[in-house]
């Protein structure tokens, strides 16, 4: 094995990353692969992808990526079981690929949740479980799921997206339980808000700028997740602060919500 960060060797390490065309994805990608992982990256766009690829292989020669939509679970996991056959093993997988929120109360149908809940919840309990049993037998391995910190505190006008991301926060947590003690790490990653596709798109909706307290580049999400991934800690928070938002909502309950009201106009 290579270079290290606090917790986890990636030189040499086998890491698959989801939604690694653009974004927190793509810095991960192009970070780990920086140090010494062989990276694949899926996502749907094969343009962005490809040219991820380019980069990916200047300091990673075996690193590859492969188009591919999550909320296909089937042809998620077929494309897990294909790259631990072509490795022999998957070390990390960082559950990174993601959806928006499809409408505000009233515009939004049944449909439109089921589509948020594939990519952000489906997706990655299937990535999980496909890539676990490897991971248990080998005593080693790492699994990061994105979430959000609209999870574990509900905003208003994000409905599908809070409940994909705090379904999300509930399974890793649980599962969790069950690795404890088996060289195997089981993460939550809450990134705060970062400036990628997603998060300008929230802004467009309408939603306020979040204060600079909560708000992080990709680089240093990054650089958070490479410190962090491998520890004792089930999550992974890049804003601190954020975790007080729920005491809170449990402490001052009416206050909370009115400042959330206000905040969201």
């Amino acid at each position: 094995m290579g270079p290290r960060g606090e917790h986890v060797e990636l030189g040499d390490a086998v890491a698959v990353v989801t939604g690694a065309s653009s974004g927190l994805g793509r810095r991960f990608a192009l970070d780990m692969a920086g140090r010494g992982a062989v990276v694949v990256g899926l996502a749907r766009r094969a343009e962005l992808l490809a040219s991820l690829g380019e980069e990916l292989v200047r300091s990673s020669p075996r690193s590859s990526v492969v188009v591919c939509d999550v909320a296909d679970t089937g042809a998620y996991c077929a494309a897990l079981e294909a790259l631990e056959a072509e490795h022999g093993r998957v070390d990390v997988l960082v559950n990174n690929a993601g959806t928006g929120e499809p409408g505000g109360a009233g515009r939004a149908t049944v449909e439109d949740h089921r589509t948020v809940m594939a990519t952000n919840y489906f997706a990655p309990v299937a990535g999980t479980l496909t890539v676990l049993p490897g991971m248990l037998a080998r005593r080693r391995g790492v699994v990061v799921n994105v979430s959000s910190d609209s999870g574990r505190a509900p905003s208003p006008h994000e409905a599908a997206y809070s409940a994909s991301k705090a379904a999300l926060s509930a399974f890793t947590e649980s599962l969790s339980y069950e690795t404890e003690g088996t060289g195997v790490h089981l993460h939550v990653l809450y990134p705060a808000w970062v400036a990628t596709a997603m998060g300008t798109g929230a802004l467009q909706r309408g939603m306020p700028m979040p204060p600079a307290m909560v708000r992080r580049t990709e680089a240093q999400v990054s650089e958070l997740l490479l410190a962090r991934m491998g520890g004792a800690r089930v999550d992974i928070d890049a804003a601190a602060v954020a975790r007080l938002a729920p005491v809170g909502r449990a402490l001052f309950p009416g206050a909370y919500r009115r400042a959330l009201r206000r905040s969201a106009g």
